[in-house]
Order: C-alpha cells, then sequence, then structure tokens
C-alpha cells in the first residue's frame, strides 16, 4: 500500500464519468495503445492515450463509459496530448482493465 493521504489531497481529485466517443490507433506510442476522445459532458471533450489493447478492441471502447481523472495537466505522449488519465485495474499480467460505472450515468458526474 503506498502512503496515507488526507481528506483534503482525495479532494483534489476530480474524478468524472465520460462516454468514449471516438477511438484511434497511437502506432507512434512506445507500447500498443489507443487515442480516445472522451464526452464529459458539461466539461467538455477531452482527448487520452491508454495501453488497453490487450483487453479491448477500438469498436469494444466506442460509446463505452469510463472513469477519468480530469484535473490532470495536458501531458505530451509522442504527438498526442493526453488531457485525462482513464482509470483502470491491472490484471494478473499488468494489462488494465478499465473502470466503469455498474449503470449508465451522465457524462460529467463527479466520483466520490
Amino acid at each position: 500500500m503506498s502512503g496515507q493521504i488526507s481528506w483534503n489531497d482525495f479532494e483534489k481529485i476530480d474524478i468524472r464519468t465520460g462516454t468514449i466517443i471516438e477511438v484511434n490507433d497511437f502506432p507512434k506510442a512506445r507500447k500498443p495503445a489507443y487515442q480516445m476522445v472522451i464526452d464529459f459532458g458539461e466539461l467538455g471533450i477531452k482527448k487520452s492515450s491508454a495501453q488497453i489493447t490487450v483487453h479491448y478492441t477500438r469498436e469494444e471502447l466506442l460509446n463505452r463509459q469510463v472513469v477519468a481523472v480530469v484535473n490532470f495537466p495536458p501531458k505530451q505522449i509522442a504527438t498526442f496530448i493526453s488531457e485525462c488519465l482513464v482509470l483502470g485495474v491491472y490484471d494478473e499480467n499488468k494489462d488494465v482493465i478499465l473502470l466503469q460505472p455498474g449503470k449508465p450515468v451522465a457524462n460529467g458526474m463527479k466520483i466520490g
């Protein structure tokens, strides 16, 4: 387990629901990845890159709801600017399985 954080630390993390509206291959990434465009409702559209090609095809990702941290500063990954961090769980091989709401919810809903 990592070091403990305070409640104030947790409140700084803005985690929201969004729907993937576009998925593209990312051939310039060091490890196989996709470039995704995600609709966060009133927060707008954000882009993200994710190494999730082991468990998901582009078609499976399209219109899937995800959970993401939306208040990181933009990060350049090769020629792509990632604007949020899509969250997932590492499986036994360290491949990512995406977190998603158990039921459909509105895009942009805050996780707490």
